[in-house]
Order: C-alpha cells, then sequence, then structure tokens
C-alpha cells in the first residue's frame, strides 16, 4: 500500500515538474481566467450604456420641412440628420444608410385624417443598424398614438376607452438577476475555462509524450497504468481547478468597476457563492481532463491530438446556449455533466435556493463518468496499438 502510494506520489510529481516547466504554455492555459473577467466588464459596460443611454442617431431625411412636430420628436430622441454629423460620424453613418422620407402631401393629409406613409430605408440585415432602426420607429409610433389620442379629446371621447385592462407587473426577481448579462457571460467562460485550461497540459502529457518516447519508458515500469493515468488526470485537473480560482478572483474584482445600480441590479461573488462554484466546478474539471487525456490518447499523432481535442471545447459552448432556447427542460438534464452544473449556477447566479440534491447527483454522475473514463483509458494502455500509435 505505501509502494502503490509512493509511486502515485512520484507520478504526480513529475506530471507537475513537466507542465510547470513549459511556461509558455503554462502561460496560454491561465490566459482564459486573466482575459475573460476584463472581457466581462468591458461588455458589461457597454451594454449597460447602450440600456441607460440614448447614442446619436444620424438619418438622411427627406421632407424633414413637412413635419417639424415630428422632427422635434426625433431630435428629442438625438436622432439627427446626417448634415450635422461631422469626420468619422458622418462617414460611418452614411455607409449604413438610414433614410427618412416624409411626403409633401404631409399636412394635407394631416388635416384630411388620412393615413401618411413615412418611408424608412434601411439595410435591416446590417446588425449594428438594428437598433438605431428600432428608435426611429419607436419615434414614429409615439408620434402617431400622441396624434390619435389629441383627435380622440378633440371629439370628446376619453382615451381611456383604448385601454380597458392594466396590467400591474410585480417582478418577484432577485436584485442579482438583473445582470444576468454577467452571470450567463460568467458560467460560460468558467465551464469553458474548466475545459480549455488544462487542454495543452493534457494533450502534451499523452500525444507529446509518446512521441518523445516518455510514454514507453514510463509503461515498462513496474507500475500499473491505472496510476499513470490518475497522475496525469490529477495535474490536468489541478491546473484547471486553479484557471477556475483565478478566474473567479479577478472576477470579483473587475465587476466592482462595472456600475450595475444604473440598471438596477446587483453582482458579486460572496464566500458562499465563491466555495458553492468551487464545489460544482470541481467535477467538470476531473471530467475535463479525463475526456481530454482519453481523446488525445486515441490520436495517432501529436497534431491530430490538438485537433480533436480541441474540438471537445464545444461542448461546454454549447450546451449552456442550447439550455437557453428550451422552453421545458427535461429532469435528466439536471442529472448530466456540463448541462446539470451550467442550471445550477443559473440558480445560484439569480439569487435562489440551491438544490443541494441535484448538486449531489449531478457531481456523483459526472465523477462516475470520469472514472469510467480513466479506467476505459487505463485498459487501452495495456495495448500496443494505444502506446505505439499503430493502426
Amino acid at each position: 500500500m505505501s509502494l502503490g502510494f509512493s509511486q502515485l506520489k512520484a507520478l504526480v510529481i513529475k506530471e507537475f515538474k513537466e507542465a510547470f516547466r513549459d511556461k509558455r504554455a503554462l502561460m496560454t492555459a491561465f490566459s482564459m481566467s486573466l482575459l475573460a473577467p476584463v472581457m466581462i466588464m468591458v461588455m458589461s459596460k457597454t451594454m449597460i450604456k447602450e440600456m441607460v443611454e440614448k447614442p446619436t442617431v444620424y438619418a438622411e431625411f427627406v421632407g424633414a420641412e413637412y413635419a417639424p412636430k415630428l422632427m422635434k420628436d426625433f431630435r428629442d430622441d438625438n436622432i439627427l440628420p446626417l448634415s450635422e454629423a461631422e469626420g468619422d460620424s458622418h462617414a460611418i453613418w452614411e455607409k449604413r444608410g438610414i433614410k427618412i422620407t416624409i411626403p409633401e402631401t404631409y399636412a394635407e393629409d394631416m388635416v384630411n385624417g388620412n393615413i401618411i406613409n413615412i418611408v424608412l430605408n434601411a439595410d435591416y440585415s446590417d446588425k449594428p443598424s438594428l437598433a438605431p432602426i428600432r428608435r426611429v420607429k419607436d419615434v414614429i409610433r409615439d408620434h402617431a398614438r400622441a396624434i390619435g389620442y389629441k383627435r380622440l379629446i378633440m371629439r370628446g371621447v376619453d382615451v381611456r376607452i383604448l385601454r380597458p385592462l392594466n396590467i400591474v407587473e410585480q417582478d418577484r426577481a432577485q436584485p442579482s438577476s438583473n445582470a444576468m448579462m454577467i452571470s450567463m457571460m460568467l458560467g460560460l467562460y468558467l465551464l469553458m475555462g474548466a475545459f480549455m485550461s488544462g487542454l495543452a497540459t493534457a494533450i502534451d502529457s499523452s500525444a507529446g509524450e509518446r512521441e518523445r518516447n516518455v510514454l514507453e519508458m514510463l509503461l515498462c515500469q513496474p507500475i500499473s497504468t491505472l496510476k499513470v493515468v490518475l497522475a496525469k488526470l490529477t495535474c490536468t485537473s489541478a491546473i484547471s481547478m486553479l484557471s477556475i480560482v483565478l478566474m473567479l478572483t479577478v472576477t470579483s474584482i473587475s465587476v466592482g468597476f462595472v456600475d450595475l445600480t444604473k440598471i438596477g441590479a446587483t453582482f458579486s461573488i460572496d464566500a458562499f457563492t465563491f466555495t458553492v462554484l468551487l464545489v460544482l466546478l470541481l467535477p467538470i474539471c476531473i471530467f475535463a481532463g479525463a475526456l481530454q487525456l482519453f481523446f488525445a490518447f486515441q490520436a495517432k499523432s501529436f497534431k491530430e491530438a490538438q485537433s480533436t481535442v480541441t474540438m471537445l471545447i464545444m461542448l461546454p459552448a454549447f450546451v449552456p446556449i442550447a439550455l437557453i432556447f428550451l422552453d421545458n427542460r427535461p429532469l435528466w438534464l439536471d442529472w448530466i455533466p456540463v448541462a446539470g452544473q451550467s442550471i445550477i449556477m443559473e440558480d445560484l447566479f439569480k439569487g435562489l435556493p440551491i438544490d443541494w440534491a441535484a448538486l449531489a447527483v449531478t457531481s456523483v454522475v459526472t465523477i462516475a463518468m470520469s472514472a469510467a473514463l480513466v479506467m476505459g483509458l487505463a485498459k487501452k494502455l495495456k495495448s500496443e496499438k494505444v502506446v505505439m500509435a499503430l493502426s
């Protein structure tokens, strides 16, 4: 028993020494932990600015002189004529080509109560133009609604008859739920970080060692293949977990620079949230390492291992996004790896009570699948075809 532990300890130390020897690969592993919080901060500030402020929109107006009150409403909403744009702004908005045409018969049609067609010409496939187009349409609709109300009042009709029912909305969401843009990005980055951080280590300790003939020499020693796999998994998972800790720490600092009060939201990573996330993501780090090692050993070369294992990053990116589009999620999604952790993280960030039973089940299932991958890989390493990358 003592000999077995000593062998495992020696193998783990060997794996860590080789992993930390390559400083560039290590910096690459931790790069996402440092860049993701910065991206969250920058994107959050940009989104809050778009939600709270109304940046200037420039559009080409044809027939503006025929509707002075409508033009005033456009100005009040910071939608200005293209002729007033200067420098780079003029070039940008001229390229977007938003054009609003007001007919010459505007005043006459208004007096006669006719329907007036205001032409909005724009490229609706241009994503940057969608928000300005929506603002233009909102101004026109509000202006038309105000005119309609005034016409009814002039005819002695109470405008309240147009709204026989009124909805009184009572939002039960916690203030932290309003910061879902941050929590969604953080949850996605945490899952991807668990898979990406140990990627280089997993490939180097499998396909890399095989090409350097280190694996063959290692397996010639009187040690079991299970200990070899466990040592490599320990190193890969530890680096992933260290990356997660670093990401959470930097995020808790960077979020402090985002003024969420502008949208009535709060977001913080306290000690409880920090601990729950670590408990939740530890099985994912182990599962990611086991999955990457398993597929890396199946590859015939180092380059093939890079191509194959890199595809696994699609898993943590695809599953959370797919969950968003599921209105009625089946219960079994709460138990499987990645999906179960993603659902629990969503509830945690919303400030909802933690479903400890679901957390325990999904963790056990994730560890069980990792153990199956480890046992399967240990068995495969007893074959010369895998060790020597034979066809």
